[in-house]
């Protein structure tokens, strides 16, 4: 078995983002000459998510409106009692998860139709780092 780490580096211009790294992770892929297996995508900060769903922009408002529901931003989170401001941005996080793992086929990512790769910022205005880690032969 082989495997391959590749890290990618996000700068959002927004507080919340929503960026769809298919390409990145197909290319990581490529990279790797790995044609069956798997791949490990994984936001490598606590207050951001990766996910798969599908790439069309009103779910994508759908998810951020949900999401703003769930965890509002700008409320008095206990968190805020130790100087940070990102409470909401924490439990968003823990509701999209961190990670993801896509099987590998023919050296192609194995999705369903509609398919793709989101990391999804909730503390953006920063640098940020995303792991991708190909596993296979």
């Amino acid at each position: 078995m082989k495997f391959y780490t590749k890290y990618l580096w996000v700068h959002t211009n927004k507080i919340r983002d929503f960026i769809n790294i298919t390409g990145d992770v197909e290319t990581a892929l490529k990279e790797s000459g790995i044609s069956d297996g798997m791949i490990l995508v994984s936001a490598m900060h606590i207050t951001a998510g990766v996910y798969v769903n599908d790439a069309e922009s009103g779910l994508i408002e759908d998810i951020e409106k949900w999401l703003e529901k769930i965890a509002p931003y700008n409320i008095n989170y206990k968190h805020h009692q130790t100087g940070e401001t990102n409470g909401d941005a924490h439990l968003k996080s823990l509701v999209t998860g961190h990670e993801i793992i896509v099987p590998v086929t023919n050296s192609k990512l194995d999705f369903g139709t509609w398919q793709q790769i989101y990391y999804a910022e909730f503390d953006g205005q920063r640098d940020k780092r995303i792991l991708i880690k190909v596993m296979g032969e």
